[in-house]
């Protein structure tokens, strides 16, 4: 299951919600760019130098990656596998280009696109979000959030909009519990 969206939408709010609720595996992206001191090494992302990030590349060690604002970032190819193996429900919280990969390699992922209440909404999520970031990156930001949600419209089967937690939240459980052995 690959679960995306714009930047500052909620997505790890929502992902984070449906492990805990449904005892899903989510798997751990890899990233290059720098740890902030509220993060921790394998929790919300596994921090590598861009030489590791490289050479695992070269090594095939991620089912996909791709560089954003750059950054690498990707998803491990050895965690998914066992948990696939293992049976269990597996979360990939990824951006659009790493959906389209999975896609490409799993046509029967389950595709599910969160989107915002409208535009201004999701200025005023990141605006809000305290991650230190000028107006310049957050104008960046909201372009690529376009981009990225017309990309998503070709690729992905559900959209859900986070205009209520709570809603959202169970929406992806009942997408998820629907499609489940199909």
């Amino acid at each position: 299951m690959v679960i995306s969206g714009p930047s500052g939408v909620g997505k790890s709010t929502i992902t984070r919600e449906v492990v805990g609720r449904m005892g899903a595996f989510l798997s751990v992206s890899a990233t290059t760019r720098p740890k902030s001191d509220k993060e921790e090494n394998g929790k919300e992302y596994w921090f590598l130098s861009r030489e590791e990030f490289e050479k695992q590349l070269r090594e095939e060690a991620f089912l996909e990656y791709a560089e954003v604002f750059g950054n690498y970032y990707g998803t491990p190819r050895g965690q998914v596998d066992k948990a696939l193996a293992e049976g269990k429900t597996v979360l990939l919280e990824i951006d659009v280009q790493g959906g389209r990969q999975i896609r490409r390699m799993y046509p029967e992922a389950l595709m599910i696109f969160i989107l915002p209440p409208s535009q201004g909404d999701l200025a005023g999520r990141m605006r809000t979000r305290d991650r230190g970031e000028d107006e310049t990156t957050t104008r960046r930001r909201l372009e690529e959030a376009s981009r990225e949600t017309a990309e998503a419209m070709k690729y992905y089967n559900n959209m859900v909009i986070n205009d209520d937690l709570e809603q959202a939240i169970r929406e992806v459980i009942d997408i998820i519990q629907s499609n489940d052995g199909e």
